[in-house]
């Protein structure tokens, strides 16, 4: 079970964080809680972002064959669709908070 900081990205296929508000307004135990479980989902990346090249993979494959061009468009879309969702893991791996001190 995920804690309540975390919710699951249906797109991306990896639990999120929810910021209910500032980084600056959670305790000192909710930014580590937070950032342990974040370093964990963050490890999961590069092994979904693989997971996502092969099924692009897979599309160009499938686009080089088809003849259909209504189907190809279609085919292009998934491609791009999955190009997207690489580039929006790219920017969550290199998201990487620290622990404020807070007064």
């Amino acid at each position: 079970m995920r804690n309540e900081f975390f919710s699951y990205d249906q797109r991306l296929g990896i639990h999120l964080p929810v910021m209910l508000k500032e980084w600056t307004m959670y305790s000192s135990e909710e930014q580590e809680v937070i950032l342990l479980e974040w370093e964990r989902v963050r490890g999961t990346i590069p092994d979904r972002i693989g997971e996502i090249d092969v099924e692009i993979e897979r599309l160009q494959e499938e686009l080089a064959q088809e003849d259909d061009f209504e189907r190809s468009c279609i085919i292009n879309n998934e491609i791009s669709e999955r190009a997207s969702e690489i580039n929006d893991l790219w920017l969550w791996y290199r998201t990487n908070p620290e622990k404020t001190k807070r007064e």
